[in-house]
């Protein structure tokens, strides 16, 4: 080929290239702006704490392209409230315990602990490995949302009592804060199952308003404060044997 044949058809694809390649030198990420609901109180360091590191990460990872702002329990909606604020489209995803939400689905249960059940390696096999979370997915799917386990407490304490259990007998009546399906077998023995939000625990045992309360372990207790209103703790706590949360996703 002579040169300036070479010339004017290397020129040409030059050309051809560079007007295919502009559009994409031109574009760029969109930019993304979400918030997060927790089901935790921001005296939490350890679940708190996990959302706003993981919103951290993800703002690192995309060059702030993507940001998620976290709120702590009861700056949006109450703890207990987070699968409904995601469900409609309040918030755009929410990190919770799906056991939070049995009363609507007694599977959701197994997306965080089943009384007597799995131990925190063999719930996250499950999850990760045995299809557990395609199985919650195909109900959260129901609610308009996705699931992505996100961490576990492991296994879990019997709680603080601020009167001392010598038997049975003594569980008749008592007023216990207990997440998830476990409380019904508190109701079998007696006891009087109640779910309340971590942020809201502390000011029940302080009232007086409940008799005792189960959370996760001596150091998230200690950030709430339990030790200062109930001076017996007790373990282990059968209710769960890992504490395995999620953040849950709006479909749309």
């Amino acid at each position: 080929m002579k040169r300036r044949d070479f010339l004017k058809v290397t020129g040409a694809g030059l050309a051809a290239s560079t007007a295919v390649a502009a559009p994409a030198i031109a574009q760029s990420s969109p930019e993304v702006r979400w918030r997060l609901a927790a089901s935790w109180p921001k005296a939490l360091d350890t679940l708190y704490g996990g959302c706003e590191y993981f919103c951290k990460r993800v703002a690192e990872a995309t060059d702030n392209k993507f940001q998620i702002q976290p709120f702590a329990s009861g700056e949006i909606v109450p703890g207990l409230q987070v699968l409904d604020a995601v469900s409609n489209g309040t918030v755009d995803m929410g990190n919770t315990a799906l056991y939070y939400y049995w009363g609507k689905n007694p599977a959701f249960t197994f997306g965080t602990s089943l009384p007597f059940g799995l131990n925190t390696r063999a719930h996250i096999s499950w999850l990760l490995f045995g299809g557990g979370t395609e199985m919650l997915n195909d109900l959260l799917k129901e609610y308009n949302t996705v699931g992505i386990p996100t961490g576990s407490t492991g296994a879990q304490m019997g709680g603080w009592f601020r009167k001392e259990i010598k038997s049975m007998e003594d569980f008749k009546g008592l007023k216990f804060r207990i997440g998830g399906f476990a409380g019904t077998i508190i109701a079998k023995v007696g006891g009087v199952p109640q779910q309340i939000a971590g942020g809201d625990i502390y000011p029940a045992l302080e009232k007086g308003t409940i008799d005792a309360a189960e959370w996760v372990g001596p150091y998230d207790d200690e950030k709430l404060g339990f030790v200062k209103v109930a001076k017996f703790y007790y373990y282990p706590g059968w209710w769960e044997g890992t504490g395995q949360g999620h953040n849950i996703v709006n479909l749309d």
